[in-house]
């Protein structure tokens, strides 16, 4: 039996051409990549990707344009699945609610949990693909850039 994993994420620029990104910790492995998630049983890739950013962000988003879909073989870093991970340009219906972390993995000490996720936005000119953990995020944001739409 094959399992295929589908994931979805967005890539958020504020009016300070800031980019979103997430860093999360989770199975004791900490990354760095964009927010999204998952896609579940018998949803669409937009409207999975909208219930992350609520899920995640408290946040209504609208899509822009689809960025990139992963197009070589990626095994899951978790377990044995295969990745496929698909990015869209978002944008933010409403004004941020969620806090903004100004550090990497700023994760509060008083959690402890499975999996920890915190946000901060990185000026769109200083994000590098290096500071991205999973290679189909530097692809994607790779294409982005090449593509230099803004909202």
């Amino acid at each position: 039996m094959y399992l295929f994993n589908v994931r979805v994420y967005g890539i958020l620029i504020n009016e300070n051409d800031e980019v979103l990104i997430s860093d999360e910790k989770t199975q004791n492995v900490s990354f760095t990549k964009f927010p999204g998630g998952g896609l579940e049983y018998g949803e669409g890739l937009i409207d999975a990707l909208k219930r992350e950013f609520i899920e995640e962000c408290d946040l209504p988003i609208e899509i822009i344009q689809h960025i990139y879909t992963t197009d070589f073989y990626e095994k899951s870093s978790f377990n044995e699945s295969q990745i496929i991970s698909i990015y869209y340009q978002v944008k933010a219906l409403e004004p941020l609610k969620f806090e903004i972390k100004k550090s990497p993995f700023d994760f509060s000490k008083e959690k402890q949990q499975d999996k920890v996720e915190v946000f901060r936005f990185v000026p769109l000119k200083k994000l590098k693909e290096i500071d991205l953990t999973f290679k189909t995020d530097k692809l994607a944001w790779r294409t982005f850039l090449s593509k230099t739409v803004k909202t």
